[in-house]
């Protein structure tokens, strides 16, 4: 029988939703999971680990991977490139690995257009109150930024119909377990079996 492929879980939504917290307790119950590691033109901040927190790569190898199609989403920000580098997803799925990717919807709309056979899910708050709340607690911005982040979530809400699923991140270890379950529920896809059940059970 042929082995399955790994699956492509694909997490996003508005800033604030937790999408980060879901995502590190995932990869601590899941530790099959692989992480799926960003590349960056950028150079390494102290701490930061090759491989780990980014691939580090210089301008002209970025702009020569995007010329190849060698990425599977990119953008621009800060006169710096980041983007999901398509090698090493590719390589882990075929050898049946599943690979969790956390990205902005923007990225998540390209990598839906170059593999929608990922599994696309879009992590909101309770309600828009408790996102402000969220954002309030971290005390890292002013008043200004906070409201122009939550305009762009509700913006952001308008793309839920572009998903496969939606969790609602009321709490974070029910959140995962919603997550897990539809793992389960995917791998259970007749479409992704490669085989044909003729004969299999006589």
């Amino acid at each position: 029988m042929e082995k399955n492929h790994g699956l492509l879980i694909v997490l996003s939504g508005p800033s604030g939703a937790g999408k980060g917290t879901i995502c590190q307790e995932l990869l601590r119950q899941m530790p099959d999971l692989r992480y799926s590691v960003s590349m960056t033109t950028r150079s390494p901040r102290p701490g930061e680990v090759e491989g780990i927190h980014y691939y580090f790569r210089p301008r002209q190898e970025f702009e020569a991977m995007l010329a190849r199609n060698e990425l599977l989403e990119w953008a621009e920000f800060c006169d710096n490139y980041y983007g999901t580098p398509l090698f090493a997803v590719e390589q882990a799925i075929l050898d049946g690995r599943d690979v969790i990717l956390e990205i902005d919807i923007q990225g998540a709309m390209q990598i839906k257009k170059r593999f929608p056979q990922g599994v696309f899910t879009f992590i909101i708050p309770p309600s828009l109150d408790v996102l402000s709340e969220r954002i309030h607690k971290r005390g890292t911005e002013t008043e200004e930024v906070i409201q122009k982040r939550l305009a762009t979530a509700i913006q952001e809400l308008e793309y839920v119909d572009e998903y496969d699923y939606v969790v609602i991140n009321d709490e974070v270890l029910a959140a995962v377990e919603k997550l897990k379950s539809i793992l389960v529920a995917e791998k259970c896809r007749v479409k992704r079996k490669p085989f044909v059940f003729k004969g299999e059970y006589k």
